[in-house]
């Protein structure tokens, strides 16, 4: 597929006029070498991918962007659409192409691609497939750019998240899983629309699977710094543990909600894995909940697992875990959900 990007040469004769049009200016110095370019790699130009690619233009975290897929004419298609709007975006040099070649030196590898399940397809098979796909995606991204950061979106997310880490040799804190930083972002939204506050002042985490055997810390949820149940029990104001668990179950089943009404879901991870990105590129050192190596946290054990807790995220990656405080019930969930994503994933052979 041809490749395209950002160009200064016009006229079927591909007339340079960078040299022409600006005239440098006497005693200048080249430009500093300490300059940080930034470039990003989206492999998946589907509805998740797309609104990934979006949301990090809008939000200027690269100055490079690299589309990779396996259709060349839709991606083309997108990639002229995006280069279409320059005039209203950050300067972004947006580029395409079917070979993974052109992600060298990616300093941020974003995956979301995955198949798509048949109808009366086993999950298992569904992640096989997925396992196949990424032997194909992951060794090329690890080749091209081997001191990049790897975010896997394509789900399951945990189990492929461990198949990446496997298939590129990388040390665990490049390997990232976007988890349930989505599942906490709609876990925050509803406890600031039943508290009438702005989300922003709500810190609540999900942990575990990105999944049904996710878990809700309720210990440790805050709204302007004030613990909740705590406040509750203080002021002698009751509250049913079922209508806890009706949260809860909202936040798993609102993607399957917004699937049934439009089809797929896009702008909500879109703005997620942008969020993850300037935090991880820009050093924000930020903590989020996303899918890490969680072997000997709370117990956990039986082998390599990746699932969510909430890990500082920087130039280096995942730079640790906060040591949230667990109830003996959250610590047993968080363990039984470990147990569920390795049950899948040791029926890979990996």
């Amino acid at each position: 597929m041809h490749k395209s990007g950002s160009a200064s040469s016009l006229g079927p004769g591909g007339l340079d006029l960078s040299q022409t049009f600006f005239r440098q200016i006497e005693r200048a110095a080249p430009p500093s070498p300490t300059k940080r370019h930034t470039k990003i790699s989206v492999v998946g130009a589907g509805n998740v991918g797309m609104a990934i690619a979006q949301t990090i233009l809008t939000q200027d975290v690269a100055d490079e962007l690299v589309l990779i897929d396996a259709k060349p004419e839709k991606l083309r298609g997108e990639m002229l659409d995006l280069q279409h709007a320059a005039a209203f975006l950050p300067r972004t040099k947006i580029q395409a192409s079917v070979d993974y070649a052109l992600t060298v030196g990616s300093d941020l590898c974003i995956v979301t691609a995955g198949a798509r399940q048949i109808p009366g397809e086993s999950r298992l098979n569904l992640l096989q497939r997925n396992v196949t796909l990424f032997r194909s995606i992951i060794p090329p991204l690890a080749r091209y750019s081997p001191e990049t950061i790897l975010l896997i979106v394509s789900n399951p997310v945990d189990v492929l998240t461990y198949v990446a880490w496997k298939l590129s040799g990388f040390p665990s804190n490049r390997v990232i899983g976007s988890g349930t930083n989505l599942d906490s972002s709609r876990f925050r939204f509803l406890i600031a629309d039943h508290l009438d506050v702005n989300a922003q002042d709500v810190q609540a985490f999900i942990v575990g699977e990105h999944g049904d055997s996710s878990v809700a810390l309720w210990s440790s949820i805050s709204v302007g710094g004030v613990p909740v149940l705590s406040f509750l029990e203080k002021q002698q104001i009751a509250y049913e543990k079922v209508t806890l668990q009706n949260i809860h179950k909202e936040v798993i089943d609102s993607a399957y909600e917004v699937i049934s009404l439009k089809g797929y879901t896009s702008w909500a991870i879109g703005y997620s894995v942008a969020n993850l990105a300037r935090s991880i590129l820009r050093d924000q050192r930020k903590i989020h909940p996303v899918s890490v190596v969680a072997n000997g946290f709370y117990g956990i054990e039986g082998g390599d697992v990746f699932l969510s807790l909430p890990a500082q995220l920087g130039r280096g990656g995942v730079l640790g875990v906060a040591n949230v405080h667990l109830t003996d019930e959250e610590a047993h969930q968080l363990r039984d959900s470990a147990k569920a994503i390795l049950e899948v994933q040791n029926q890979l052979g990996i």
